[in-house]
């Protein structure tokens, strides 16, 4: 288990066992395992197993969306009569710290990867008893509140039921094998969670280094089980009405094209951008060892921290705290939207607490880190819309692409994030959005390594805390 303040080593991708490339390029002839009746009966498996893993996702998706509209809604207006008062927060936040604690402390494994260290798809699925807890966390965390994202832990369960199911068939199956089925199902499970299955895909693929052989080996099953997970996201649609659960910002401003002034802001962008999520990691490292302390009282207090940004927002500006809470993900399309209505003022607040809560939630909570840094870069995006010579569209995509760069590390990734979010007018800022990725992802690696020193050389203990 990895050391609490000192991330993981680098590990195989895409939630599978052993890295399919690990025995070289050369050992691998793609037309001869493409060709075999091995792979093509695997091409088979990923298509039905896309079925029900995507079924599954959707579900544990309505499953979240439906607590956080109960408890954080529906819940308070029967009580107060109105919508929910501002210290509403408070109790289901340190109940979400509570559980979450519990759920990591006691259950089998460690309940998915710590957020603190960024996007991360390498190591071994999740076996049949880990899977519950990955499960149990995420669903505490993002319904009751806490500011992740659902990818990480949906890409875990997805990865653990393709290889639980793949080792059920063959108990002797050989690595390659669950690790191509492992990735089937991590593709499958965020199908449309990103807005397009290619860009769940590419996201996958970057954040495990696949490339060379192995890419077409591994991506396409993987591909094949996204498209039909995809169908199946839009299928339950039409049949529950419950939502796709795709990521879509509606109607933005259209944008011109670049102009010397947006170029040379992206440079500004990417630096804040990078600057802001340095703090934001910084923070969430630095508390790492205090939650270790004792995992349940510590988390359960973070919690209440969390609720209690939310609350300071509202009493500050005005507007509902739930755009602090949460992963963002449905409250970034109304804030786009309602982008003249927030004062500069009133955005910074927003800012400073979702960053404040966000960086408490990376420290002790479980999720993925996708969607609050895609809502912060949103709204700084939507702050500096108004400096000379800029317009809303590429503020927001430059935004976006910059906190993403910089709390993911995964550069092309946050230039389709960023693009690909604002649909026809992605092409018009794409020179300023690879500007200020490339900024913010320099800049990152420039400033020094966030959180407490640790000498490299020194291992992890026996029998150290859960991550």
């Amino acid at each position: 288990m990895a050391d609490s303040t000192t991330p993981p080593a680098a590990s195989p991708p895409a939630g599978a066992g052993a890295a399919p490339g690990a025995a070289g390029p050369a050992a691998i002839d793609p037309r001869k395992v493409i060709r075999s009746p091995a792979y093509l009966s695997a091409l088979i498996l990923a298509a039905i197993l896309g079925i029900p893993i995507s079924a599954i996702a959707y579900g544990f998706l309505a499953l979240v969306s439906k607590i956080q509209q109960y408890l954080f809604t529906d819940l308070p207006t029967s009580v107060t009569g109105g919508p929910a008062p501002a210290w509403w927060p408070l109790p289901w936040l340190l109940l979400c710290g509570l559980l979450t604690g519990l759920t990591i402390r006691y259950l089998p494994g460690n309940c998915g990867h710590s957020p603190a260290f960024g996007f991360q798809t390498g190591g071994a699925p999740p076996t049949g008893k880990e899977l519950v807890g990955v499960f149990l966390a995420a669903l505490t965390t993002l319904s009751l509140g806490a500011v992740l994202g659902p990818e990480a832990p949906l890409i875990a369960i997805g990865g653990g039921l393709a290889a639980l199911v793949v080792r059920l068939v063959r108990s002797d199956a050989p690595p390659m094998a669950v690790t191509i089925m492992a990735s089937a199902g991590s593709f499958a499970a965020i199908s449309t969670l990103l807005g397009s299955p290619l860009l769940g895909a590419f996201l996958i693929m970057e954040a495990a280094g696949i490339g060379g052989a192995t890419l077409s080996l591994v991506a396409l099953p993987g591909l094949l089980a996204s498209g039909i997970g995809a169908l199946i996201f839009v299928g339950l649609d039409n049949l529950t009405g419950l939502g796709t659960f795709s990521l879509s910002l509606g109607t933005v401003p259209p944008d011109s094209g670049p102009t010397v002034a947006t170029l040379c802001w992206a440079i500004v962008m990417g630096a804040v951008g990078a600057l802001l999520a340095w703090v934001i990691r910084s923070g969430a490292l630095s508390l790492r060892p205090l939650v270790h302390t004792n995992r349940v009282l510590v988390t359960g207090a973070l919690g209440l921290l969390v609720g209690a940004a939310a609350m300071v927002y509202q009493l500050i500006t005005g507007h509902s705290f739930t755009q602090v809470l949460f992963s963002g993900q449905d409250a970034m399309p109304e804030l786009v939207s309602n982008a003249a209505q927030y004062s500069v003022g009133a955005l910074i607040v927003l800012i400073v607490a979702k960053a404040f809560a966000y960086s408490l939630s990376l420290s002790a909570f479980r999720g993925g880190p996708v969607f609050p840094s895609m809502f912060i870069g949103a709204a700084l995006g939507i702050a500096a819309s108004g400096l000379p010579g800029m317009t809303l569209a590429p503020a927001i995509a430059m935004g976006i692409g910059a906190m993403c760069a910089s709390m993911l590390r995964l550069p092309m990734t946050s230039t389709l994030l960023a693009v690909l979010l604002l649909g026809s007018d992605g092409l018009s800022v794409t020179p300023q959005v690879v500007i200020a990725v490339a900024v913010a992802f320099v800049v990152t690696f420039v400033l020094p390594e966030p959180g407490p020193r640790r000498p490299a050389a020194l291992a992890a203990p026996v029998g150290a805390p859960k991550a």
